[in-house]
């Protein structure tokens, strides 16, 4: 690979320079070459400084993946701003706390996406009074009071964002991205454009991820997977991106087998539902030659069937798995000749420029190879900090320079990394990080509540799916459904309880806290 740029404006124009008349993105019927991202990048940037964008300011986007996400989420960058996305199925309420808490200037959104008024739930969930303007993005539901992506050429006339992206620094702001933690407010992850662009060739390089390359994103792009491991690989290798809004199962094998997709990375539910799909057979899916899974336990028969030929697998040559978090994007992956149990049981080596270590929780004392304790990781991926909370930041970052991540795990004598239980209680549904804390703050709003706690259980289909243990108010009258449908009301559906029971009282150690482990037995 040729040498990488500092910052994601420099990744753009490399990327029409060198690959300027290939296929850049494919959506539906749509496909820009990487000469026309640039051009048309560059027109909405020019469209963000007419609408008053200074260097620095913060540009939410909430949409689901599409061309226009590619478009809007790098024009940010190219006109010297912060990218916040934001998830697709976020409430108003959760949309709201995080471009309030950013000050974001603009929010680009895609209004009327699985039949909601994503505009009218934002701007009734709070006043943003940093926001200069509301952006749709074509194809929304129209609404009063917002601009049309479209409109965005002529608001930018006579603003030069070509001077704004040249001023970009790679040690400037790149994108904050928001993570919950075990206190239940979402914290924001800062990276350098130089973070991002680093762990993205990482990535790529490991993977052997070429110009030839046609490249599926299943993987979100409010998520680091998908804006990161997607949208700026596509820049740095000249693959061609094809980003998929919503999973369907015949849709995307329908895809992979007219598009001849040859990279498709993605949790392990993608593979497990490709596997088991009953018209497989009908597709061709033999042009699928990379996947890297992980972000929850993978059976070591998955991989198996993954690599097997057809008609029992899906023949997909190389296969890895990866450990990565918000805060630090991929710090292990393993590598080309790692044996099915290997790579089905570990998260692979750590990747050019980090080091993992395992230390005594509270501690970064390195502990001998084998040895369970937590997982540190040091290196350039490491995020800058959290936004506005040093506390935190000071809580997961030493003096050091190790990030401690929470995780308990081992390291083997040849650097493999295995994860073996999480310090904090998070769970994994459907390739979606849960933070109970988070969950339970909602649910302890519910008339009829007196506790709450909230557990990750094993699911055949989500891998996890949360279960709400509640003690009723004396008196409540309180229903499972009642706890769901409240729960739907006011957080994304991966975060909503399937599951809930009632009890008379949780379990609880002598300084109060609840033993989830308890619950989970």
């Amino acid at each position: 690979m040729a040498q990488t740029p500092g910052t994601l404006p420099a990744a753009l124009r490399a990327a029409a320079q060198t690959h300027g008349s290939r296929t850049a993105v494919v959506d539906g019927e749509r496909t820009l070459t990487f000469a026309d991202l640039l051009t048309e990048v560059r027109t909405a940037a020019a469209g963000y400084i007419g609408l008053g964008l200074e260097p620095g300011d913060r540009v939410c986007v909430w949409a689901p993946n599409s061309l226009d996400w590619i478009i809007a989420g790098l024009a940010a960058s190219y006109a010297g701003g912060t990218l916040v996305p934001i998830n697709s199925r976020y409430t108003g309420h959760e949309a709201n706390d995080i471009a309030a808490r950013t000050g974001a200037r603009i929010f680009v959104v895609a209004n009327g996406f699985l039949g909601r008024d994503q505009v009218a739930d934002l701007t009734s969930a709070g006043d943003l009074p940093d926001l200069r303007a509301i952006v749709t993005l074509p194809a929304s539901t129209a609404t009063a009071g917002t601009t049309e992506f479209t409109a965005l050429g002529a608001l930018g006339a006579g603003h030069d964002a070509d001077a704004r992206a040249d001023a970009v620094s790679p040690d400037d702001v790149a994108d904050i991205l928001f993570t919950s933690g075990t206190t239940g407010r979402a914290k924001g992850a800062m990276s350098a454009h130089r973070q991002t662009i680093a762990v993205s060739a990482s990535w790529a390089e490991i993977g052997g991820v070429t110009s030839e390359d046609r490249y599926l994103v299943v993987n979100p792009f409010f998520h680091s997977f998908g804006y990161k491991i997607g949208i700026v690989v596509g820049l740095l290798t000249g693959c061609t991106l094809y980003p998929v809004a919503t999973f369907d199962l015949d849709a995307v094998m329908t895809t992979i087998a007219t598009e001849r997709i040859t990279v498709l990375p993605g949790a392990p539910t993608i593979f497990t539902s490709l596997l088991d799909a009953p018209q497989r057979a009908a597709h061709d899916l033999s042009s699928l030659r990379l996947s890297i899974t992980g972000a929850a336990v993978v059976p070591v028969v998955l991989i198996e069937r993954m690599r097997a030929a057809a008609p029992e697998g899906l023949g997909i040559d190389h296969v890895y798995t990866a450990f990565g978090m918000t805060e630090a994007v991929v710090a292990t992956m393993c590598r080309e000749g790692d044996a099915d149990e290997l790579v089905a049981t570990t998260c692979g080596r750590a990747i050019p420029g980090v080091e993992v270590r395992i230390a005594e929780v509270g501690s970064n004392d390195p502990l001998p190879a084998g040895s369970e304790g937590e997982l540190l990781v040091r290196g350039d991926v490491v995020m800058l900090g959290y936004l506005d909370d040093p506390a935190a930041t000071n809580e997961a970052i030493d003096t050091d320079g190790w990030l401690h991540t929470g995780d308990i795990g081992k390291v083997d004598d040849a650097g493999n990394l295995k994860i073996t239980d999480r310090i904090k209680d998070m769970y994994i549904s459907g390739g979606f990080n849960v933070y109970p804390a988070e969950v339970e703050q909602a649910l302890a709003r519910l008339d009829g509540v007196a506790d709450v706690a909230v557990i990750g259980v094993p699911d055949d289909r989500m891998g996890e799916i949360g279960k709400a243990v509640v003690v009723r108010r004396p008196g409540s009258d309180l229903t499972e459904a009642d706890v769901i449908a409240f729960a739907r009301e006011r957080l994304a559906n991966y975060k909503t309880p399937r599951l809930v029971e009632f009890t008379d009282l949780l379990p609880r150690n002598a300084s109060g806290k609840v033993l989830k482990t308890e619950l989970r037995s």
